[in-house]
């Protein structure tokens, strides 16, 4: 009998049977079942699940988990809504998504960089004027959290003449770009940033990290790109400080809520750009076959995944 593992998922059907396809491709030797097909009986056979914005309440049906593979890389609400569970979680770790963030990081610096938005502006009014932009080595641009996404970013800035500097919770060190750590740093660099990006995971810790105080330190003019979680910045705090003409722009990829709320005060802000987050999104082929590799080295060689520090949520 092939061994049985549940998809336990809240993602629209039509996803669900694409996701499907892709995994049942390279899951020769097992069952990949949605947790709505399952019999009652078979809740006691999952060992290992896979999740995609799974139903807690599913997950909890299953007396006899042990750990869960998640397809995405962030699992900071999945950590959250099932903090008192027994079953480990193992995150997507895939370098297609660190090459995808990066080059997202790098479009959208050069968006800013150029004063794209700026010129669209300008295209509304009709108006036809050129503005001077400064050499790339005389815009400092600072990475927030140097994991693999960070990482990636980082070093791609770099190798396109940017001035770069980098931030994170535990000291890291990287040849050729300036790294701090630290509460007591992260006041001081942000005046120094004119682009700050935010990769850092959710914490409690980085909880509200961005609030006014922070974003108000920055420098003058500066631009912001939040490719992390909504609940890193305090968005009303920015809205205001662009309104005051203290910051300049600001890329949002992520909400508290997806997708945005149709009456967000977020869609009409003429200074901030609103994406769908597809800043770095999963690669359905090279996530099933990351997700076969981890739970066929479990089931056959008795060797576990990588699972998430539960207290840091990552």
């Amino acid at each position: 009998m092939k061994k049985l593992i549940a998809f336990v998922t809240s993602l629209e059907e039509e996803v669900n049977i694409l996701w499907l396809e892709h995994l049942k491709a390279v899951f020769n030797n097992y069952e990949i079942v949605l947790f709505k097909d399952l019999l009652q009986n078979d809740y006691e056979r999952i060992e290992v699940a896979l999740v995609a914005n799974p139903y807690v309440e599913e997950l909890l049906n299953l007396k006899n988990l042990k750990w869960v593979q998640s397809l995405w890389a962030g699992v900071e609400k999945l950590v959250h809504d099932v903090e008192n569970s027994n079953f480990n979680i193992s995150r997507m770790i895939d370098k297609n998504m660190s090459e995808v963030m990066s080059d997202s990081v790098l479009a959208w610096s050069f968006y800013l960089y150029k004063n794209m938005p700026l010129y669209k502006k300008q295209q509304d009014q009709t108006l036809w004027i050129e503005h001077e932009i400064k050499e790339k080595s005389e815009i400092t641009i600072t990475v927030l959290g140097l994991g693999e996404l960070g990482l990636a970013s980082a070093l791609k800035l770099k190798n396109n003449g940017f001035n770069v500097k980098a931030w994170s919770r535990s000291k890291k060190e990287i040849e050729g770009i300036s790294t701090y750590y630290g509460n007591d740093t992260l006041q001081e660099l942000l005046k120094q940033s004119d682009i700050l990006i935010s990769l850092l995971p959710l914490s409690k810790e980085t909880k509200n990290l961005l609030d006014q105080k922070k974003l108000k330190s920055l420098k003058k003019n500066a631009s912001v790109i939040n490719f992390s979680r909504a609940s890193i910045f305090d968005y009303k705090a920015l809205a205001f400080l662009l309104d005051e003409k203290h910051l300049k722009h600001a890329v949002l990829d992520v909400f508290s809520q997806e997708p945005l709320e149709k009456d967000s005060f977020l869609w009409k802000h003429e200074d901030i750009t609103i994406l769908p987050h597809i800043s770095a999104p999963t690669n359905r082929r090279t996530a099933s076959k990351i997700a076969f590799w981890n739970i066929n080295e479990y089931f056959v060689n008795n060797k576990e995944p990588l699972f998430i520090d539960k207290n840091k949520g990552y």
